[in-house]
């Protein structure tokens, strides 16, 4: 059996003008499984690929077997589009730029212990 799953990481990966290093520090891996999945030597746990997915963002079937969706597979399925060379927001990023989020929530959840106790 063909690993589609290879081929279609490294040629999704360069539609994205991303490097493996760069795809790497995205998925909090080393640039050496990223290497490997491209060679075909490993592949990655599943909730690894839904994230490459949402990252390259392509369908599950497309990044893993190479099959596009058909037109009314898209229909159904809508997906938001974010501005032109603008990717999603990873969970780290989203603490960088909102760490002082942190003070409220550490209040509130101070106020409530104190009811309780």
């Amino acid at each position: 059996m063909e690993n589609v799953f290879s081929q279609q990481l490294v040629k999704l990966r360069r539609q994205q003008n991303l490097s493996q290093e760069q795809l790497a520090h995205e998925l909090f891996v080393t640039r050496q499984s990223i290497s490997k999945w491209e060679q075909g030597e490993t592949t990655p746990d599943l909730d690894t690929v839904v994230k490459l997915a949402n990252l390259l963002q392509v369908d599950l079937n497309e990044l893993i077997a190479g099959q596009r969706p058909t037109a009314s597979e898209q229909k159904a399925e809508p997906r938001t589009t974010l501005p032109e060379g603008q990717r999603p927001m990873n969970s780290w990023e989203f603490l960088d730029k909102n760490w002082w989020m942190i003070f409220p929530f550490l209040a509130a959840l101070g106020w409530v212990v104190a009811m309780f106790h």
